[in-house]
C-alpha cells in the first residue's frame, strides 16, 4: 500500500538518525492524539516500555502507532488510547519508532512524555473500563475537529 511506503520511508530516515515528522490519521490514540489533525516526530526505538508511543510494525500485516502496554522479553503488546478493546502484538524487533512529541495544528510541539501527559496517560489506563463512555462525549462535542 502507498500509506506503508511512505512510513518505510520515515523509519529508514529515523533509522539513519534523521528527525521525521508523521501525520497521523484515525483515532485509535483519542484523546492524546488527534488523527487529521496532529502529526508525531519520530525517534529511535531505545529502551521500550510501558507507555511509550510506538510505531509498530503488528501481526506481519500493518503498521499502527499505539501506546506499549506491556514488553515481556523479546513480546510487546500494544493498544491505542481510543480503543475500547483489542490489542496488538510485535516483537521488539518490529518496533520501528517511538514517538516523543505530538504537533498540533498550530506546528506546536508538544513532548509526550511530559509530567502531565504521563499522569494522565495512566489515568486514562485505570479508565479502560468507562473509556466508551469518556469518548462518546469527547467525540459528541469534537465532531467537527476528529477524523
Amino acid at each position: 500500500m502507498k500509506g506503508d511506503r511512505v512510513i518505510d520511508e520515515a523509519v529508514a530516515l529515523v533509522r539513519d538518525g534523521y528527525s521525521v515528522t508523521l501525520p497521523v490519521n484515525g483515532r485509535s490514540m483519542l484523546p492524546f492524539i488527534i488523527g487529521g489533525r496532529e502529526s508525531v516526530i519520530l525517534a529511535p526505538p531505545a529502551g521500550l516500555r510501558r507507555g511509550l508511543v510506538a510505531l509498530a510494525w503488528v501481526e506481519d500485516r500493518r503498521y499502527v502507532l499505539h501506546r506499549i502496554e506491556r514488553v515481556e522479553g523479546d513480546r510487546v503488546t500494544l493498544m491505542g488510547d481510543g480503543n475500547l478493546a483489542g490489542r496488538e502484538y510485535c516483537t521488539v524487533g518490529d518496533v520501528r519508532a517511538i514517538a516523543t512529541y505530538v504537533v498540533d495544528e498550530a506546528h506546536c510541539r508538544h513532548y509526550l512524555y511530559s509530567p502531565w501527559r504521563k499522569t494522565a496517560s495512566a489515568v486514562w489506563w485505570w479508565l479502560l473500563p468507562v473509556r466508551r463512555y469518556i469518548l462518546a462525549i469527547y467525540r459528541l462535542f469534537n465532531k467537527n475537529k476528529i477524523q
